[in-house]
């Protein structure tokens, strides 16, 4: 035993073990690191702004890479709210959707046709009303004032047709935002186009002596007003008794003329959102009739039948004896 301890320990003195592992000079510098406090390196000014400049290039590029998601439709991917679109829908769910008139053109009265997809419910005893926003302009219009919703559309469970008629006062693309109770329902998106004047067309049998440019002559803000004895015309001049009466079906019209002592009286009537000449002096059948003597104080007059064939702003052009002789602009309501 006492000599393999002697080998042992000998075989250790030729390894690392053997002799003095740090000198004098090499503890005193350990204990000094040891207990000497660590020193704080302020950092180069020239990283600090070459890291606060990559940061903020950084920010900047996605911001922007969000507004342009956002004006490509959203990181959700949902559609541009400005993009023509006649069906609205929610969780790809049609809530309802709207036929526009193709040929939908501004400054006219077009029908539209909204049907609404949901159970009947959903609308009974509510306000509906309809807005419009133009895109460029950010005009808001009502084009249709609340109303209160009481039936179905007839032949129908729900409101599959619920028709309106209305106009907007600028070309372009226009929102319809659909309120219920004056809160938003959804919204379609449609482009109304410019307003292409078409030419007046004039029927085969309608007198010589009218001529198209009588009617581009009409001034629609000079309108009829109600005077005497119940006469709805332009005072001194033109009335009509019964016109203030419901005109969609047959009605009794008399007309009265002043200064004049004309046998006969033709009317042309032009119903301005479809620019087209009706007759309108016994049903539909005549546009001249005789004018007999005084009456009402006017200096002569004549009685006839007449069917005004739809509602709107409307412009009767008189002519006594071949002669344009007086232009009488109402609205028809019914």
């Amino acid at each position: 035993m006492e000599r393999k301890l002697d080998e042992l320990k000998r075989a250790m003195d030729t390894t690392t073990h053997k002799g003095r592992h740090f000198t004098d000079i090499q503890k005193s510098k350990i204990r000094h690191a040891v207990h000497a406090p660590v020193a704080n390196k302020s950092p180069n000014p020239l990283i600090i702004y070459i890291m606060t400049a990559v940061a903020l290039c950084l920010i900047g590029i996605l911001v922007s890479t969000e507004l342009l998601v956002k004006e490509r439709g959203g990181s959700n991917g949902s559609p541009d709210p400005w993009k023509v679109h006649h069906e609205y829908k929610e969780n790809d769910k049609i809530l309802f959707s709207i036929l526009p008139d193709p040929e939908l053109q501004v400054g006219k009265a077009y029908g539209y046709i909204f049907s609404f997809k949901e159970p009947f419910d959903t609308y009974k005893g509510k306000e509906l009303s309809i807005s419009a926003i133009q895109k460029n302009t950010g005009n808001r219009v009502e084009v249709v004032a609340p109303q209160t919703i009481t039936q179905p559309s007839m032949g129908y469970s729900s409101l599959q047709r619920f028709t309106t008629t209305f106009r907007v006062p600028d070309s372009g693309i226009w929102k319809y935002e659909v309120y219920l109770d004056d809160k938003v329902y959804g919204e379609v998106v449609v482009n109304v186009n410019e307003n292409e004047e078409s030419p007046v067309i004039l029927p085969d049998d309608i007198p010589s002596y009218v001529q198209d440019s009588d009617v581009d002559a009409i001034n629609w803000d000079q309108k009829a007003t109600t005077f005497g004895q119940n006469m709805i015309g332009n005072d001194g001049k033109s009335g009509i008794i019964g016109a203030d009466m419901s005109s969609l079906s047959s009605q009794k019209w008399m007309w009265h003329l002043w200064n004049t002592d004309a046998s006969n009286l033709t009317v042309v009537g032009y119903h301005k959102d479809s620019g087209t000449v009706y007759p309108v002096l016994n049903n539909g059948e005549s546009w001249t009739i005789p004018l007999g003597g005084q009456n009402n104080g006017a200096d002569v007059h004549a009685p006839s039948s007449v069917t005004i064939p739809e509602h709107g702003e409307w412009a009767f052009l008189l002519y006594a004896d071949g002669e344009l002789f007086d232009v009488v602009v109402m609205e028809i309501t019914r």
